[in-house]
């Protein structure tokens, strides 16, 4: 039996081929006794729709999104994802692909923000940042049929792959040089207690303080901001046995850090050292320039859009590690004081 056509149901139905068009994919063109009638005949007739051309009909998007969940006054003066965004745009223009970005204040909101560009066919994957330990997005775009990349570690139970770097190894590292150097009290400034990073990282530092029996080994959790660096700053300097390195989760926190320290009068490096995580040029910038926990963040941020890219051309999917930080000597770091 001969399969239906447009042109079979709108010869039958008295109306033109663009109507009938108009009817059978939902769109506006048409009033809905007419819409009605033409899908009725074409259920009469038992058309079906070609999903081959359906599939050439929608045009690809040709653009990814990037949804951040962060407070967006704080995005503005954090040098990491300026330099990771500036890395996806190097490999996402080469090949015409736009970024649409947005900034929400939550997790839920990312979920709407993301629902929507996919319905809408504005994206056509996603990149995912600042994993949480507990993650509804993860399934949530599992769900939508949405593809993306994971900006963090692997994930069981999801098909996105995940593009990571080892933040245990270079905590490892940086506490094994600053007690190499004989310090034996040493705390941890981190950033928010419900990122994956985080944890990771601080499951390190305590580790690694208990294979080199530090005296203490304080961590203080934050929200990665300057004021609420200065504070861990000024309650771990004036504790009665403070701390003769600290090590910070971001740049911003770091310079926080040594702005304090100035204003209690304790000397960098002579009697606190300092190490800044996401090395950038606030920490050249500082006096005494900063160490830190330095990498590629504009590489990081091409090496996602590679995964990506690879993704959407029909590359099984495959995660990628990216480059571990290392520990970045500048002025900021010496043996404790006697």
């Amino acid at each position: 039996m001969k399969r239906p056509t447009i042109s079979d149901i709108a010869e039958a139905a008295g109306v033109s081929k663009g109507a009938v068009s108009f009817a059978l994919n939902d769109r506006p063109g048409v009033s809905a006794a007419t819409r009605e009638r033409i899908l009725a005949i074409a259920g009469e007739m038992g058309w079906q729709p070609n999903a081959a051309a359906r599939n050439l009909s929608v045009a690809r998007a040709e653009a990814i999104g990037l949804v951040i969940a962060r407070d967006a006054a704080t995005l503005g003066v954090e040098p990491f994802y300026m330099k990771f965004i500036a890395g996806l745009e190097t490999e996402l223009s080469a090949t015409g692909t736009a970024l649409v970005l947005q900034v929400v204040g939550d997790h839920d909101r990312a979920v709407d923000a993301l629902q929507s560009l996919w319905a809408a066919r504005r994206i056509d994957a996603t990149i995912l940042t600042d994993l949480w330990v507990d993650d509804d997005r993860v399934a949530a775009l599992d769900r939508l049929g949405l593809p993306g990349v994971l900006v963090g570690h692997p994930r069981p139970g999801t098909s996105m792959p995940a593009v990571w770097s080892d933040d245990a190894a270079a905590l490892t590292d940086a506490v094994a040089y600053l007690a190499g150097l004989g310090h034996r009290r040493i705390a941890r400034v981190g950033g928010l207690v419900s990122l994956e990073h985080t944890r990771i990282r601080t499951a390190a530092f305590r580790t690694a303080a208990g294979r080199h029996r530090l005296t203490s080994a304080e961590v203080v959790d934050t929200d990665y901001t300057w004021e609420a660096g200065a504070w861990a700053t000024e309650r771990l300097l004036t504790a009665a046995e403070p701390p003769t390195a600290i090590m910070f989760d971001n740049d911003i926190m770091a310079t926080a850090g040594l702005h304090v320290s100035r204003k209690l009068g304790v000397d960098v490096p002579g009697r606190l050292s300092i190490v800044a995580g996401d090395d950038s040029q606030l920490c050249e910038m500082a006096y005494p320039a900063l160490s830190a926990l330095s990498r590629d963040v504009h590489a990081y941020g091409a090496n996602a859009a590679r995964v990506l890219l690879s993704l959407l051309a029909g590359a099984p999917a495959q995660d990628f590690q990216d480059a571990t930080p290392r520990l970045l000597l500048r002025d900021s770091i010496a043996p404790p004081p006697r």
